[in-house]
């Protein structure tokens, strides 16, 4: 039974049957009723394995194929129209040879199978901010991951009513031969096709495909922004929030900020960091002329292996109940999971992710993996401790900042600030990591992931760049949220790191806080403005100013080279980086001869 008359979906819905034959039809309501059917149904086909009621209560296990495990960033690919609007660090196809090409591959694959119809919110259901996407899928890991990550149901039919403003997407997992794996984002058709995996990244449209790929396009469009940023508030003693979105490339402990718990001293004055998002915002002008952000998920989709109750508490807590678990190891003597930096003891009687019975203790010890390093626990954003009371209000909640960082042994300041909005543009567009070479205090290779868009940007990443300066345009000076860089991996000579991380990066947000609201004065440098070393709280930390100054020096001779590097950079856009950027650039040379 249809959850809509909408005759765009009916229309599109009749053509998804007819390509891919499935044996029956079931609309996904939202009703629990429902998904515990479809829990029961995944679990006595062996699909989900139903963990320990008493320690896990409603927490299932999945394995995907060894091969079907990670985002495939060289099998992802937009297929605009024209190659140049995909631009230079997109991998792109003609969309009629990519359409010929996916319903080749999709034709008849739901033979015998049940089609799953997802109507889905990217964001609370109704939100001005918010967007509808419809997944068809036959995959039952799809549509109980999609329950958790996204709103679903008829109520988002109802908000949707007879709009043709919605995100088509057809999943079909056919053999999962990785062959033949392909993740398409059709830009201008509003559309996702995503064939021959089961793995979450590539699968739950809602996540990359729909809330950063195809989202940043109609926010280029509609001039709005999609984010790859978490979105956290500061709460102050006097009960005053601030919220920050902020942008890191993967392995920079994005989700550990978004969820951070403040350092013993500023929790006993009072100080709390509400999360609202720990992965994507959608960001939009609000009437008062600020910039607003609400989280277009509703669960968090996180890597397992690393989280702990030391490294992040709260992360850890979101998985206690109704939590989906992929690829980790399973503890066959309780029936709980298990991955590495979970704690120091690997089950003995233990079960590792590919499904083989192993020793875990003897098996780590060899060198092998219980659980695979990209291992992933889904999980309800209500479970977590520290979430926002904000994280339903549709309107969003107003930004005081922007944060960009990345990870650099020696170059970037462990904070500084842009001079103005463009400037705060040109230093998220040019932000990188290194890749760490094994010998202490010896650097790899810089990365360049600008606003950590690099894979998830819908369009060419300088159009991007533009529509970052044609935002700032809108703005008005004083409403326009203040654009910093953080470093939280800056090493000394012999390798280690300089500043403590995790719950002390508090620090740097409170005075990130402090300058949005001009109670402290920074000094200026080459490349922003940096902190004064009595304006960063140590308190409680084994930690001088002079250390600190340290870490907040600007070597003109290596970022010297940056700017080098950076020239070398644009080279890859042509014509197209905005006039600002280059600007920017040379106001960089010039202050550092």
């Amino acid at each position: 039974m249809a959850l809509t008359t909408n005759k765009t979906i009916l229309d599109w819905l009749d053509e998804q049957i007819k390509l891919v034959n499935p044996k029956e039809v079931v609309w996904i309501d939202g009703s629990e009723e429902q998904l515990e059917k479809i829990r029961e149904e995944a679990v006595k086909t062996g699909e989900m394995i139903k963990l320990n009621e008493d320690l896990l209560p409603g927490c299932l296990y999945h394995r995907t194929k060894p091969d079907d495990v990670a985002r495939v960033e060289d099998r992802t690919l937009i297929c605009s129209k024209k190659e140049e609007d995909a631009g230079p660090t997109n991998h792109w196809m003609e969309p009629t040879k990519a359409y010929k090409m996916l319903y080749d591959i999709a034709r008849n694959s739901y033979e015998g199978r049940t089609m799953y119809v997802i109507p889905y919110s990217m964001g609370p259901v109704g939100s001005p901010l918010s967007k509808i996407g419809i997944e068809v899928t036959d995959s039952i890991y799809v549509v109980l991951n999609m329950a958790i990550m996204t709103r679903i149901g008829k109520s988002v039919m109802d908000a949707l009513g007879d709009s043709n403003d919605w995100v088509r997407g057809l999943h079909a997992k056919c053999n999962v031969n990785a062959e033949e794996r392909w993740i398409c984002q059709f830009p201008e058709d509003n559309a996702i096709i995503s064939v021959n995996s089961a793995y979450g990244g590539n699968v739950l449209l809602g996540k990359k495909c729909f809330a950063l790929r195809i989202a940043s396009y109609q926010g280029k469009n509609e001039g709005w922004q999609a984010e790859h940023m978490l979105i956290l508030g500061l709460e102050n003693p006097q009960g005053e929030v601030k919220y920050i979105c902020a942008a890191f490339p993967s392995a920079c402990g994005k989700t550990n900020l978004a969820m951070l718990i403040p350092p013993e001293g500023y929790k006993k004055k009072g100080y709390k960091v509400w999360t609202v998002g720990d992965d994507i915002s959608w960001i939009r002008k609000g009437p008062d002329g600020r910039l607003y952000a609400i989280n277009p998920e509703n669960g968090f989709f996180g890597v397992a292996p690393g989280t702990n109750e030391k490294s992040n508490y709260n992360a850890l807590a979101s998985t206690k109940k109704g939590a989906i678990f992929t690829n980790v190891a399973r503890n066959l003597d309780n029936n709980t999971v298990w991955w590495e930096g979970l704690d120091k003891n690997p089950p003995v009687n233990a079960e590792e992710w590919k499904g083989a019975k192993v020793n875990g203790p003897d098996y780590v010890a060899e060198g092998n993996k219980l659980a695979h390093p990209n291992s992933r626990f889904t999980a309800p954003a209500v479970n977590c401790p520290c979430l926002s009371s904000e994280f339903e209000n549709p309107n969003g909640v107003p930004i005081s900042a922007f944060v960009f960082g990345g990870r650099r042994a020696k170059l970037a300041p462990l904070v500084y600030q842009s001079r103005d909005w463009n400037h705060g543009v040109f230093v998220g567009a040019t932000m990188a990591s290194e890749t760490t070479a094994a010998a202490a205090g010896a650097v790899g290779v810089v990365r360049r992931d600008p606003m950590a868009m690099l894979p998830f940007c819908g369009y060419h990443m300088a159009d991007y760049w533009q529509h970052w300066i044609d935002i700032g345009k809108t703005l008005d000076p004083d409403k326009a949220p203040k654009i910093f860089n953080v470093n939280w991996f800056r090493k000394d000579d012999e390798g280690n790191f300089m500043w403590p991380g995790f719950g002390d990066n508090m620090r740097v947000l409170d005075w990130i806080i402090q300058r949005c609201e001009g109670k402290v004065d920074a000094k200026e440098t080459e490349i922003g403005y940096v902190p004064y070393s009595k304006d960063i709280n140590l308190e409680g930390l084994d930690m001088t100013a002079e250390d600190l100054d340290k870490i907040l020096d600007v070597d003109k001779d290596l970022w010297k080279e940056e700017a080098d590097g950076i020239e070398e950079y644009f080279v890859k856009f042509g014509d197209k980086v905005p006039a600002e950027l280059r600007e920017s650039l040379a106001t960089l040379k010039s202050n550092l001869e």
